[in-house]
């Protein structure tokens, strides 16, 4: 983890993730492979949400993920949905054993677009691969609905980790592009992106720089 001199966590962006799906399609195991790289057998129902954050590199850029783990049941609706407005990013999950959670990720994916800021980037995640032998939805069918929205689609195992890592930095390198691209007004903590300690001080001494260089082009003229 890097770390300043005061103690403060060191990046240049802080993303928002939010992680959607039924009940028990693994939504906090996907959590935990990804920021503990530890898979839990017992299940556990997530009461309400749950929080976890992993600093990754983008290029030259160090991206800090903070991702919102929501309860999949209805009657926890009320609570996790102000969790959706100021999000980056979507990961919306389903369980390629379970058709019932595939068939409701149509109902997700519109929720998100309801409830989540306009340039939200989703990923569309079929988790439970390790499954194969109990495997009901196909990878071509994953695939077809990704495509149908225009989002990415992976098939994960958090029990193995398989494409784990993938769903997390292939969508933040998307967000790396649309930040270039200057799609994200910082100043709106509903766009779901924070600059970070380090882009704050490239900036300043970026700026100190060119004050310097102006002082010395001045006396030279």
């Amino acid at each position: 983890m890097n770390m300043n001199m005061d103690g403060n966590i060191n990046y240049d962006y802080l993303a928002k993730y939010i992680i959607v799906g039924n009940a028990a399609v693994g939504k906090s195991n996907l959590l935990i492979r990804f920021t503990h790289g530890i898979f839990k057998e017992e299940y556990q129902t997530t009461l309400g949400v749950e929080f976890g954050s992993k600093n990754i590199n983008v290029g030259d850029k160090i991206y800090r993920i903070q991702i919102w783990d929501t309860a999949g049941q209805e009657n926890f609706r009320s609570i996790t949905n102000c969790y959706y407005k100021n999000s980056a990013c979507a990961i919306i999950v389903y369980d390629i054993t379970n058709r019932e959670s595939f068939k409701n990720i149509n109902s997700w994916i519109e929720e998100c677009k309801t409830s989540c800021p306009k340039n939200i980037c989703m990923v569309l995640v079929g988790n439970k691969s390790d499954l194969e032998d109990k495997r009901i939805i196909t990878k071509e069918e994953g695939l077809e609905l990704a495509e149908k929205y225009g989002i990415l689609f992976f098939e994960t195992s958090a029990k193995n980790g398989n494409n784990v890592d993938n769903i997390f930095s292939k969508s933040a390198e998307l967000i790396d592009e649309k930040i270039d691209s200057g799609e994200y007004n910082f100043d709106n903590e509903r766009c779901g992106i924070k600059v970070g300690n380090n882009k704050k001080n490239n900036t300043i001494i970026t700026n100190l720089n060119n004050e310097e260089k102006n002082k010395k082009d001045k006396k030279c003229c």
